[in-house]
C-alpha cells in the first residue's frame, strides 16, 4: 500500500521549512479561504519562513527556549506561522482552541487546567484574542495572568534577520497535544521532532501524497487529524494547503466541497459527520459545477464511521466525479502522532458484515441472513511498518485471531509519553503482553477493535462500553439507530450510556431535538418509536430517554461525544429537557432520583483471548 517518498529526509520541521524556503521560495504553502470561499491572508514558503524567523528571534529575546507556549488563534494561516516560530526557538508549542466570547465559561477552566498541567509561560495569539482574555476575571485571578503574552501580528518582520538556529535536536519536543477529553482529563501527549518527520513519511508513503497534489482542510488546528495531516503533510510534501475555518463549513458544507473543486484538491480530510452534512444539507442544486474527479484520498476518521453515510455521500457525488475508492477510511490517535491505519489510495474501501450477537460476546463471526447484523467499515490497513497486537485489556494476553480486544501499538512514531505524568505514561505507553516479554512494549489505545485479513476495525472504545446483562453494547451503534428514526432528531447529537440503578445496569439514551422541530414535535409517537427501534435493532430495553434541546448534547474539541458529562448532567438533573420516558413513571421530571454511583467502577470486558 505504500508509494516510495520523493521528498528529502529532514531530521527537525526547522530544516524542513528551511529547506522549502531556499529551494521554492514562490511557491504557495498556506492559502486561508475566508468564510470558505474569499482568498484571505496567504505564505509562500518564503514569506512563512520569515515570519517563523521574526517570532523566533522576538521569543530569543525573552531567552524562553525549553518554555511551553500555548497557541490561540483563529483558524488560519498566522497559527501556521507561529506553530513554526516556536519550533524556530526551541519552545514547545501547545496547540489549543481559542476562546470566544460566546463560550468563554465553557471553554475557560479546559484552558486553565492545561496550563497548569504544562507550566506554560507563554501566550502567542492576535490582540483580538488577547484583549478578550486579558478583560475576564478568571483570567486576571489566575496563573494566566502571570504568563508573558505576545501578539505575533504585531511583531516586527525586521527581527527575522536576527534570528539564531537553535539547532534542535531530532529527539527535542516539538509540541504537547493535549487529548480532547472525551473520557479523562486532557493530558499533553509529548510529541517530538522524530515523531513528526517519522510520521510525516508514513503518511506521504502510505496516503499517496506527491509533490503534483494539493490539499484543503478545515480540520482545527489544535486537533492531531487538522495539524499533522492538516497542515505539516502539505508542508511535508511540498503541496499548496487551502485552509478553511471549521465554523465556514458548519455553516456552509458545500463550500468545502467547492474549494476541493477550484483548486483542483487531492487529498482532504474530515470526520464521518461531515460526509453526512455534505449528503443531508448540500441539496442537487447547489451541486451543480462540481469536479470532485482530482479529489484522490477523501481521509475519514476522528469518529465511527458509518457505511450508510459513505454509501449516500458516494450515490450523491458520483455524477460529479467521485469516486468510491476515493474513500480512504482510517484510524488514528495523538498519541500515535496520527494514523495507526488507513485505507490504501485507489483500492476499494471494505465494509464487513458480522453477527451483532457474537460480536457483542467478543468474537468476529460471519452474519449469516437470518441473524442481526452489524456493518462494520474496516480502517484500511496498518500504516508502513506499525505493528498492532489485539490485546484482552484484563489479563494482557494476546487475543485469538477471531475475537476482540483493545488495540495496542508499537512503531517509533509513538509519542514518548505525557508530559509530567509517569504513571499514566507507564501504564499507557509501556504494555507487555502477558507470557510475551520479548514483545513490545506497546502503546494501549482504550480502544477496542480486531483484525481480519490484514484489515484493521475498530469496534468501540472500552470505557465507553454498555455492558447488560453480560453483553456489550457499542453506544454509536444505539445512537445511530435512534437518531435515524425521525428527522427531529439531530443527527450525531445523540448519547447512549448505562446507569446502575438498585443494583443493576440500565440503559439510557439522551437525543438532541432539531431546533425547527422543538416546537411541534410529535413527543409521544418519537419516545415510542426510540423504545420500539432500541428493542428490535439491538435486543435492549430502555431504562430512560430525555428528548433535548441543542447543546445539551457535549462535544469534545475534535467533535466526540462526551457520553460521561452527558451521563453526568443527565443523573444531577442539569439538562434541557423537551420530552422524557422513564420505565419507572415516577421519575418523570427528576432524573436525578435513580440510585445510582457516578462513578460506576471499572468492569472486566467480554473479550475472546481464547
Amino acid at each position: 500500500m505504500s508509494q516510495l517518498s520523493s521528498s528529502p529526509k529532514f531530521s527537525t520541521l526547522v530544516d524542513l521549512l528551511r529547506h522549502r524556503a531556499q529551494e521554492q521560495p514562490d511557491q504557495l504553502g498556506y492559502q486561508f479561504l475566508e468564510d470558505g470561499k474569499t482568498e484571505a491572508a496567504r505564505y509562500t514558503y518564503q514569506q512563512l519562513d520569515q515570519q517563523a524567523r521574526a517570532i523566533a528571534a522576538r521569543l530569543q529575546q525573552a531567552n524562553t527556549t525549553g518554555e511551553r507556549a500555548l497557541l490561540l488563534y483563529p483558524q488560519g494561516v498566522e497559527v501556521v506561522a507561529a506553530f513554526c516560530g516556536c519550533l524556530y526557538a526551541g519552545v514547545i508549542a501547545i496547540p489549543v482552541p481559542p476562546p470566544d466570547a460566546g463560550r468563554m465559561k465553557r471553554a475557560l477552566p479546559r484552558l486553565l487546567e492545561i496550563v497548569k498541567d504544562a507550566d506554560a509561560t507563554l501566550v502567542l495569539s492576535n490582540q483580538r484574542i488577547i484583549d478578550l482574555l486579558k478583560t475576564n476575571e478568571d483570567v486576571v485571578a489566575s496563573q494566566f495572568e502571570q504568563m508573558t503574552w505576545l501578539n505575533t501580528e504585531a511583531v516586527d518582520l525586521a527581527l527575522a534577520d536576527q534570528w539564531q538556529n537553535p539547532q534542535v535536536d531530532q529527539n527535542a519536543l516539538a509540541y504537547l497535544q493535549y487529548t480532547s477529553g472525551s473520557t479523562s482529563v486532557p493530558k499533553g501527549v509529548m510529541l517530538s521532532h522524530y515523531n513528526l518527520m517519522h510520521h510525516s513519511d508514513y503518511l506521504q508513503r502510505a496516503c499517496g501524497y506527491t509533490p503534483d497534489g494539493a490539499t484543503v482542510t478545515w480540520m482545527p488546528y489544535f486537533h492531531d487529524y487538522g495539524l499533522v495531516e492538516g497542515v505539516i503533510q502539505p508542508l511535508y510534501t511540498g503541496v499548496p494547503c487551502y485552509v478553511m475555518s471549521p465554523l465556514a463549513f458548519v455553516k456552509r458544507p458545500q463550500r468545502w466541497l467547492e474549494a476541493i473543486s477550484k483548486y483542483r484538491a487531492t487529498h482532504s480530510q474530515a470526520p464521518n459527520f461531515a460526509y453526512d452534512q455534505c449528503v443531508r444539507r448540500v441539496k442537487p442544486a447547489k451541486r451543480e459545477g462540481l469536479d470532485l474527479s482530482c479529489w484522490r484520498a477523501a481521509g475519514n476518521a476522528a469518529e465511527p464511521i458509518n457505511p450508510r453515510v459513505m454509501r449516500e455521500f458516494a450515490e450523491a457525488y458520483a455524477p460529479h466525479g467521485f469516486r468510491w475508492t476515493t474513500f480512504a477510511p482510517a484510524y488514528g490517535l495523538a498519541e500515535a502522532t496520527l494514523l495507526v491505519s488507513s485505507k490504501a489510495v485507489g483500492t476499494e474501501p471494505v465494509i464487513t458484515s458480522l453477527d451483532a450477537a457474537e460480536l457483542e460476546r467478543g468474537r468476529v463471526t460471519p452474519a449469516l441472513e437470518d441473524v442481526l447484523q452489524r456493518d462494520l467499515v474496516s480502517c484500511g490497513q496498518l500504516v508502513c511498518e506499525t505493528e498492532v497486537v489485539i490485546a484482552n485489556p484484563d489479563t494482557l494476553a494476546r487475543c485469538a485471531a477471531h475475537g476482540v480486544g483493545e488495540v495496542w501499538v508499537a512503531d517509533p512514531g509513538v509519542a514518548a509519553g505525557y508530559w509530567q505524568r509517569s504513571e499514566a505514561t507507564e501504564e499507557t505507553f509501556q504494555a507487555r503482553l502477558k507470557d510475551e516479554p520479548q514483545a513490545g512494549p506497546y502503546m494501549r489505545t482504550g480502544d477496542l477493535g480486531f483484525m481480519q485479513a490484514g484489515e484493521l476495525y475498530i469496534t468501540g472504545r472500552i470505557k465507553d462500553l454498555i455492558i447488560i446483562r453480560g453483553t456489550n453494547h457499542y453506544p454509536q451503534d444505539i445512537e445511530w439507530t435512534v437518531q435515524h428514526l425521525h428527522p427531529a432528531l439531530r443527527p450525531d447529537y445523540g448519547a447512549a450510556f448505562s446507569i446502575i440503578d438498585e443494583g443493576e445496569e440500565k440503559l439510557v439514551v439522551v437525543q438532541e431535538v432539531e431546533r425547527s422541530h422543538q416546537l411541534t414535535l410529535a413527543a409521544d409517537e418519537i419516545l415510542a418509536d426510540i423504545r420500539q427501534g432500541i428493542s428490535e435493532g439491538h435486543e435492549l430495553q430502555v431504562s430512560a430517554i430525555a428528548l433535548v434541546k441543542s447543546g445539551n448534547v457535549l462535544k469534545t474539541s475534535s467533535g466526540k461525544i462526551q457520553r460521561r458529562a452527558c451521563r453526568q448532567n443527565f443523573l444531577a438533573g442539569k439538562l434541557e429537557i423537551i420530552a422524557e420516558w422513564s420505565e419507572r413513571p415516577q421519575l418523570s421530571g427528576s432524573m436525578g432520583d435513580f440510585k445510582t454511583d457516578l462513578d460506576t467502577p471499572e468492569r472486566p470486558v467480554q473479550v475472546a483471548s481464547y
